[in-house]
């Protein structure tokens, strides 16, 4: 089949790398005239693993084709696929201006049948403007459906080949069975191919995450409670997990959770609500306790160096807002950076994949280490915000030599708590008590 991507960002370029590895003709379209000459050129210009490999491979074979015209895109595929950005607004909103703005050109551009399919998140109600913008440019024939992605970054891949369910919402039976045809390849296994309409296909991917958020936001709650009452949150996470109702998956506590999906998805259909007079109160209760949780390590950091921070130094480990990518979007990490340097603290840091876009923000403010010990030679303490496996077993000796004095503030509770009293650590994590040296 004969495919369009418009946009280019991670669900973008997965849909249409994924796309061309059954065989599909896939063109891929994006503004940016650098990014489509660094893509013509072979190279990916996100991390996302084993991507890679299949951008390559589907290069080579000439599935996969960059372009910078729309008007190509539009005459090539089939089925067009937009992959565009839905920002935050300030009022929490979904900003749709990238997406009708496309939606309009495309209806200046068609000459025969096409299925546009809305693949970014957005409220619902927007199949329906994306109809009306198309319409209103042209009299050719056309349907729109909407097909929500359900990618995790870092597992974007595997999650695109190896989806547990595809949901497609449509109202046209030719657009629904050009979809399913699209799709079959990737549900051999009997995964399932759901079909409905537009505006519950809308609203499914935003309560999905709304509820994975809403997950996450209780287990902090717990673990905050956990330190007031001399509970372990980890005790209590196994003893939950395993309640079959509950499951194991997104139990974990931690500094909050962050990225291009979960905060701003949560916004939207809170605000979603109140244009429709609902109130979620639960999304609200959602959204306050993840801003406080995202810096709930600075004052346990302040009130250990007696609220004195100017002139101390800080190794933070981990900057991506989870690990497995380069994104660092609304990443807990930079709002407790900024914090810390507004204190007059100075700050080394080290990411396996994030520095890049560290340095984009935050410049020579900061120092950039070349590799996770480096980054704590000298410090007062190391802050680590995201869990990265190679944080996972250091080498606490190297560490203590590194180090001022043996101080780690673990936003991301990796170490058994005896193993760091063992070794002779300052240790606060979340949950859990505090090992004092």
């Amino acid at each position: 089949m004969k495919i369009s991507v418009i946009g280019t960002g991670y669900v973008g370029l997965v849909t249409g790398t994924c796309l061309a590895e059954t065989g599909n003709d896939v063109l891929c379209i994006d503004i940016n005239k650098d990014k489509v000459k660094q893509m013509q050129e072979g190279v990916v210009p996100i991390y996302e693993p084993h991507l890679d490999v299949l951008f390559e491979r589907n290069i080579k074979a000439g599935r996969l084709t960059f372009s910078t015209s729309l008007e190509e895109g539009v005459s090539h595929g089939d089925i067009i696929f937009l992959a565009l950005p839905t920002p935050e607004d300030e009022d929490g909103s979904a900003d749709l201006s990238y997406v009708l703005g496309a939606a309009k050109d495309i209806g200046k551009l068609i000459k025969d049948y096409k299925v546009i399919v809305d693949k970014s998140t957005v409220p619902v109600g927007t199949a329906d403007k994306v109809t009306q913008v198309i319409a209103n440019e042209t009299q050719v024939a056309f349907d729109v459906v909407s097909n929500p992605e359900f990618l995790r970054e870092g597992f974007a891949v595997d999650d695109f080949l190896k989806p547990e369910r595809i949901v497609i919402g449509s109202s046209s039976e030719k657009a629904t069975e050009l979809m399913e045809r699209l799709y079959k390849p990737f549900v051999r296994s009997g995964n399932p191919i759901i079909v409905m309409d537009e505006k519950s296909a809308e609203l499914t991917k935003y309560a999905a995450n709304s509820f994975l958020a809403t997950k996450i936001t209780f287990m902090n709650e717990i673990a905050n409670f956990c330190e007031k009452v001399g509970a372990d949150v980890d005790m209590v996470r196994r003893g939950m997990g395993t309640d079959s109702r509950i499951g194991k998956r997104f139990l974990f506590p931690g500094i909050g959770y962050g990225g291009s999906c979960f905060p701003k998805d949560v916004k939207a259909l809170h605000k979603s609500g109140k244009d429709n007079n609902y109130t979620f109160d639960i999304l609200n209760a959602v959204i306050q306790v993840n801003d406080t949780q995202k810096t709930i390590l600075l004052p346990r950091i302040e009130s250990y160096f007696d609220g004195d921070l100017k002139g101390k130094t800080f190794a933070v480990w981990g900057l991506a807002f989870k690990p497995e990518t380069d994104d660092i979007r609304e990443a807990p990490a930079i709002y407790i950076m900024e914090q810390l340097l507004e204190k007059g603290a100075n700050i080394t840091v080290f990411d396996p994949e994030a520095m890049p876009n560290i340095k984009k923000r935050f410049g020579n403010t900061l120092t950039y280490a070349n590799n996770m010990y480096e980054a704590t030679k000298g410090v007062d303490a190391l802050v680590i915000c995201t869990e990265w496996s190679i944080f996972r077993t250091p080498d606490f000796d190297k560490l203590k030599a590194n180090m001022s004095q043996p101080v780690i503030f673990d936003g991301r509770n990796l170490y058994d708590l005896k193993e760091v009293e063992h070794q002779g650590f300052y240790y606060s994590s979340i949950g859990r008590k505090t090992i004092a040296q």
